[in-house]
């Protein structure tokens, strides 16, 4: 009892010496390569006449200003993923039934009582097609923490039970250790299906199942000490709270509201669900399936019984009530998600080409070319960024070193990129008609943007316009704005006697548009009658 009394009774340590008393620590376990310091203590900078301890309490506080309407998050959803309709409603009404009913319990904690199935979700297609996308864009759009892990971290590196609360505290850190706006948070699982243990596959059933029965305490309501067991800098924070006050407040963080999605491919999955409906339709009448069907009508169809069979246990998909499924995406869907997308990887390979004062343009046929070779990697838009990285990897590593200030990523360059890149750099005239060309193909689309009539100059007419750029140094925009300034009102003149909209302007035009236009405005009255 005295030896207890003399501890006690000894003089709070400075944060000096308990910093030197754990390098001593690390220095004993690890040697010399591991150094140790406290210079900021629960978010403050440290000071000499700073109590060892003394840590401001965390941010309780956050106004949940939600409002947003089921159409609105759709269409905000198709800024950046195209397709996925289905997909996108039902994650946009899921996601409002949620966030209804927690500003309603913020606002009335009475609420928080009544009977509740919180709207959980699990989001089933293949690799490449949105789903991460789809779910950080809602929490970005929302203005809550997103927190993002795969399942093979927890059962590939023994986590099982009680380690997934780990999630929880990264939702913490990414909320500013706001603890309340952290509650509202959203928590994403991808690749769940590998935590399915079904009862074919012998040895992963401890890690797998251990895994979904740790989630399920999350997902029902259950509150997470914030203190980790395996956090080093958790524990020392609490050692130096002990030192001070004798004791240990406990930071724990309630899930109630806490918005889980898993996700994955769910390979087999449509086999169970074929194998569910072969059964019930057996009779004179029943369908016979190809066996080329379509997986994703049949992922469509999913029901808890096929999760089940797929091996996850009853209780843990049970809090899983919406399924969302993406469908695997095509060759037109990669060519529009780099043309149309606000989240083009294009974008980011403009911005690198702009580091350097080098501009590039992607022409229609060189996206297209990009997706071709995309989709053949059978790893949806993810393909993408390897395969522009594949084809301009030697153009950022060279042009920044030569004098070529603009170039065009055609098919050619795509198709040949060391070629096409050899040309570029040593054949000046060569890399400015493309860019020339190029630009006569924008003045055409932003000619249909802006007046619902489709342009086409062809080769003749096209090489005419370069020429005159060139000779009279001006810009493309402006020698095709000479030659249509009349024409906007003929051809629509033209569309409303014949229903045309479509044009291909021969050299003609470039040579003497007015002519040319009157005698097609004749025409088109003649066609009229």
């Amino acid at each position: 009892m005295g030896k207890h009394r003399m501890i006690y009774d000894k003089k709070i340590p400075t944060q000096e010496e308990i910093e030197k008393d754990f390098q001593e620590f690390f220095k004993q376990k690890y040697g010399d390569g591991v150094s140790v310091s406290l210079g900021y203590v629960g978010g403050q900078e440290s000071s000499s006449e700073m109590t060892v301890g003394e840590t401001p309490e965390p941010q309780t506080t956050f106004d949940l200003d939600f409002d947003l309407k089921p159409k609105e998050i759709k269409n905000y959803l198709d800024r950046y993923v195209i397709k996925q309709d289905d997909a996108k409603k039902a994650l946009a009404i899921a996601v409002c039934d949620h966030y209804n009913h927690v500003r309603e319990c913020h606002e009335n904690p009475d609420a928080a009582v009544t009977d509740y199935s919180k709207q959980n979700i699990v989001m089933l297609g293949p690799t490449g097609v949105g789903k991460t996308y789809l779910i950080r864009h809602i929490a970005k759009l929302i203005g809550v923490p997103f927190v993002k892990a795969d399942a093979t971290r927890f059962s590939e590196t023994g986590y099982v039970g009680a380690n997934v609360d780990d999630l929880i505290r990264e939702l913490v850190s990414q909320a500013d250790d706001n603890l309340e706006l952290a509650q509202y948070g959203i928590i994403y699982l991808d690749e769940a299906d590998k935590i399915a243990t079904p009862p074919n596959i012998i040895g992963r059933d401890v890690s797998g199942r251990g895994v979904q029965i740790g989630l399920l305490k999350l997902m029902e309501e259950t509150e997470v000490d914030l203190r980790g067991g395996n956090d080093v800098a958790s524990q020392m924070r609490a050692a130096m709270e002990f030192q001070q006050r004798g004791k240990v407040e406990k930071e724990v963080i309630n899930t109630r509201h806490i918005l889980f999605i898993i996700s994955g491919a769910f390979t087999g999955m449509e086999k169970i669900i074929k194998k569910r409906m072969h059964k019930s339709r057996i009779g004179f009448n029943a369908e016979v399936a190809s066996p080329t069907d379509d997986a994703a009508q049949y992922l469509s169809d999913v029901t808890p019984k096929d999760f089940i069979d797929f091996g996850f246990e009853p209780e843990f998909i049970g809090r899983l009530p919406v399924h969302v499924v993406c469908n695997e995406l095509v060759v037109d869907d990669l060519y529009y998600i780099l043309k149309h997308s606000e989240g083009s990887i294009i974008r980011q390979y403009e911005n690198a080409f702009n580091a350097y004062g080098i501009n590039v343009l992607f022409a229609d046929c060189g996206l297209r070319k990009i997706a071709e070779q995309a989709i053949e990697q059978k790893t949806g838009a993810r393909a993408l960024m390897t395969v522009c990285e594949k084809v301009l990897r030697n153009f950022k590593f060279e042009l920044p070193s030569t004098g070529v200030e603009e170039f065009v990523v055609t098919s050619t360059v795509v198709e040949d990129p060391e070629t096409e890149l050899h040309r570029i750099i040593n054949d000046e005239k060569y890399n400015r008609n493309m860019v020339l060309r190029e630009r006569v193909r924008r003045y055409e689309a932003k000619f249909y943007d802006d007046h619902d009539l489709e342009i086409k100059f062809d080769e003749s007419a096209t090489d005419a316009i370069c020429e005159r750029a060139l000779s009279q140094e001006i810009t493309i925009q402006q020698v095709c704005d000479d030659i249509l300034s009349s024409f906007e009102h003929g051809l629509n003149l033209i569309k409303q006697n014949t229903g045309r909209s479509s044009f291909t302007l021969p050299k003609e035009v470039v040579d003497n548009p007015d002519p040319v236009l009157e005698e097609w405005i004749r025409e088109s009255y003649n066609t009229k009658r």
